[in-house]
């Protein structure tokens, strides 16, 4: 047990530790140059962590890696939860069948063509081919974040996932307005903003891109971004109910069957739905006081929740070593390109057809 009395000293140590590496990460974030290049502190976080683990992590207490492995398994849960205050169910009402049918339809492709490529083409371990997919079909490092506790798999696997979010995500951002703006995109903008929302992998890269092109492109990319953030809840809890099946039938569960239901996404949800009671309630019935207070509490939250999002992904790096990463070669590699392809061009062809049809 983490905080029982002979390790309860170590683990609070570790906790601060990540929290040290965690503020650094947010402050380097906020530079100006990093910021324009849509990198999240989670980002910076997992990179300082990586840095940590190949170069000090022997100069550090053992004692410590009770609270690193805490602050990357409970804290990011509890981070996750209430990543749903970012979420409210009339922004995505706003934006209609349109939006949703294409968050649906992205995600759900997207993860399929990169699980099944990342093992039966590329030889990639179960893990990380789904790691990978999370990240580009969701929301990129938070959607790694989310669905490695479903797996239990190894930190250095969806470190490799989240490395491939930032540089498709990173060529996303300069290759999707420079198409736009030469008019290989025929879309008007919100229709182009329904297609950013629907195929780049970080919020902050959708927000970065969509709002380039005015408040109609930003606000439907945002939207659709979030449609598709809160869709990561529905898919782990169906992922989880794939694996209870793979390991029945492969004889793993000795007999019965143990239903791996991640009560996390299912609590993320509930969040996402007190605040959108809470943005209602402001909206319908509330002062302006009270009004801004509630969106203050909101805002708050969210900063809090950042910050401790940033903790999950710093521990998660720092329990990478690159010993580990032998192996796997171009795999990820080329796994993450044919799902950056699928989004681009697939996702060009089935946004203007959904739009069209709904």
């Amino acid at each position: 047990m983490p905080f029982s009395p002979q390790k309860r000293a170590g683990t609070i140590n570790g906790i601060l530790f990540v929290a040290i590496f965690a503020a650094a990460a947010t402050m380097i974030a906020d530079i100006a140059v990093i910021k324009n290049l849509g990198i999240s502190p989670l980002v910076v976080g997992i990179v300082l962590g990586i840095f940590y683990a190949n170069t000090l992590h022997n100069k550090f207490p053992a004692a410590w890696e009770m609270g690193i492995v805490f602050s990357g398994k409970k804290i990011l849960r509890f981070a996750i939860v209430f990543y749903g205050f970012r979420i409210t169910f009339q922004q995505i009402a706003e934006v209609g069948m349109e939006g949703f049918m294409v968050s649906l339809i992205m995600l759900s492709t997207t993860f399929i063509l990169g699980t099944y490529l990342g093992q039966k083409l590329f030889g990639m371990d179960r893990d990380t081919s789904m790691l990978t997919a999370s990240g580009a079909s969701v929301c990129g490092a938070a959607a790694v974040l989310a669905t490695e506790p479903v797996l239990k798999s190894e930190e250095h696997k969806a470190a490799v996932a989240v490395s491939m979010v930032v540089l498709f995500g990173t060529i996303a951002m300069f290759l999707y307005p420079a198409l736009y703006s030469a008019g290989v995109f025929d879309m008007d903008a919100r229709t182009f903003g329904i297609f950013v929302g629907g195929t780049i992998h970080e919020v902050a890269q959708v927000v970065a891109v969509g709002g380039a092109y005015g408040k109609e492109a930003s606000d439907a990319a945002v939207i659709v971004k979030m449609t598709r953030v809160i869709m990561i809840a529905p898919m782990l809890i169906v992922l989880g109910i794939y694996l209870s099946y793979a390991a029945k039938k492969s004889g793993t569960t000795g007999g019965g069957v143990k239903l791996v239901i991640p009560w996390f996404a299912v609590y993320f949800i509930g969040m996402a739905g007190v605040n959108s009671l809470l943005t209602q309630y402001s909206m319908a019935h509330s002062t302006e006081a009270i009004s801004t207070m509630i969106a203050s509490a909101v805002a708050n939250i969210n900063v809090v929740d950042t910050f401790l999002l940033t903790m999950a992904m710093t521990a998660l790096g720092m329990g990478t070593r690159f010993a580990k990463f032998k192996g796997l070669g171009m795999a990820p590699l080329y796994t993450a390109g044919a799902m950056f392809a699928w989004l681009l061009i697939g996702g060009y062809f089935i946004t203007k057809w959904v739009v069209a049809t709904f």
